[in-house]
């Protein structure tokens, strides 16, 4: 998928989890003060949390398509992971923090209770939003995972784009998140204790901030500069070494530059005939079959040194 449609189709991603998340947020807020629900509340807060990073993860994207200039020659890519690591510092703040207050406050409550049919439909259309949002995303995800070869899975866990994985983390914890809640409301319902209630709110919370603690690790590893995943360095090693007049690769190294960038550092051993402009073909050459290859665009450096200069050493 090309760099550009890739981020079109991230960004239509966003959008559809930030509406699915405002619209939900708003319902279940206005369903947890009248039915006075903890795990509703804090259902509502992990939607205006997931809101909020949406606006985070946007900003990402507007952000990465800025053109690379002389202050930042490889673009603003990486702008994409600090974007990242903020949105998974409000899950765990703003979601995950509020969650396991709320149901701790719940163990001391002996408020009067209410109705909980206003708070069931409000979980049946959250549901139905964040099922569509999730939809959205898994299609984007297994699109990209069959452009690349890859299982889906493999995709998820090794792709450089942190903003849709956070969006189909983020989805994906809300769909588990209204199951705690619905379950909470039931059994407080049927025994009358508001510890179910409190219970399922502090579910909601460790689930928000196990999201945010992998989103955060993924955006962390990829700021510092993580190298191409195992396909991909394969398909680099595999490219360079049938390159005619490549003796051999010395070494391999590999760095993200955002989701749709790599650099890519080759020191290979040339065949004793080629020539100094053959060298610089050969490279051209890689350059080019890379391109075609893989599905971020390679900034390709070879070091290359002559076969028997390398035995004499």
């Amino acid at each position: 998928m090309p760099p550009t449609s890739a981020r079109d189709a991230t960004r239509r991603t966003v959008l559809v989890a930030g509406a699915a998340n405002l619209v939900v947020a708003v319902a279940k807020l206005a369903a947890g003060l009248v039915t006075g629900s903890s795990a509703m509340l804090a259902e509502a807060a992990h939607s205006i949390a997931d809101t909020i990073n949406q606006a985070f993860l946007l900003t990402s994207v507007h952000q990465a398509e800025r053109p690379a200039d002389s202050g930042h020659p490889f673009g603003y890519g990486q702008e994409r992971y600090f974007w990242s690591l903020l949105a998974a510092f409000g899950i765990f703040i703003a979601g995950g923090g509020f969650s396991v207050f709320e149901g701790l406050l719940a163990f001391r409550s002996s408020g009067p209770e209410h109705s909980p049919v206003l708070a069931y439909i409000v979980l049946a259309v959250s549901f139905v939003a964040e099922a569509t949002s999730l939809a959205r995303a898994s299609h984007q995800v297994r699109a990209e995972a069959r452009q690349s070869g890859s299982e889906v899975l493999d995709h998820v866990r090794n792709t450089p784009d942190t903003t849709v994985k956070a969006a189909l983390f983020e989805d994906t914890a809300a769909l588990i998140g209204l199951v705690l809640a619905a379950a909470g409301l039931i059994l407080r319902q049927l025994t009358g204790s508001a510890l179910w209630d409190g219970a399922a709110s502090i579910a909601i919370g460790g689930l928000l901030v196990v999201v945010a603690v992998r989103l955060g690790l993924d955006s962390r590893d990829l700021l510092i500069g993580r190298s191409a995943d195992p396909r991909e360095l394969g398909q680099i090693r595999d490219e360079i070494e049938r390159t005619p007049g490549v003796a051999a690769l010395l070494e391999l190294l590999t760095m993200h530059l955002g989701p749709d960038h790599l650099i890519v550092g080759a020191r290979v051993a040339l065949d004793d005939e080629v020539s100094a402009d053959g060298a610089e073909n050969l490279a051209d050459d890689i350059d080019r079959r890379l391109a075609e290859r893989l599905s971020v665009v390679p900034h390709v450096f070879i070091d290359p040194t002559q076969a028997s200069a390398r035995i004499q050493k």
